[in-house]
């Protein structure tokens, strides 16, 4: 059996949607496949999400933000969108869920933290629906 695959959607694909993947990944453990995707990819991951998240022991150092596709919206089982209003490449296939969180863009650490802690009590509810 094929496990759920779970999409987390934002803007830049670099704060919100890395937090909420890997926050997602470490708490439900192998249970779902997670990804993560942005309209709109920066360069690189925000320093101060992936330094937050290195806090709980989870190290994204290596992850690239990546633009989303039609073909992740048709295999995610689950789209979950960050913010409001992303303009998306086509209509999901799954279960849409939209959530509304700041974009952290510039932050730094001490603002970061109570984000991440809002997006894993979002993950944790969201996980145990499911």
């Amino acid at each position: 059996m094929s496990k759920q695959v779970i999409l987390f959607l934002c803007e830049h694909n670099a704060g919100r949607s890395q937090l909420a993947s890997a926050l997602m990944a470490h708490r439900t453990k192998d249970r779902f496949e997670v990804r993560s995707a942005g309209t709109d990819p920066s360069e690189h991951v925000s320093e101060a999400v992936a330094t937050s998240l290195g806090e709980l022991g989870i190290d994204i150092s290596g992850r690239i933000p990546r633009r989303v596709t039609e073909a992740d919206l048709r295999e995610a089982d689950v789209v979950v969108t960050m913010k409001p209003g992303l303009k998306l490449p086509a209509p999901p296939a799954g279960r849409l869920v939209g959530w509304s969180f700041p974009d952290p863009l510039g932050w730094d650490i001490e603002g970061i933290r109570p984000l991440r802690n809002q997006i894993d009590a979002a993950v944790q509810e969201l996980a145990s629906e499911l």
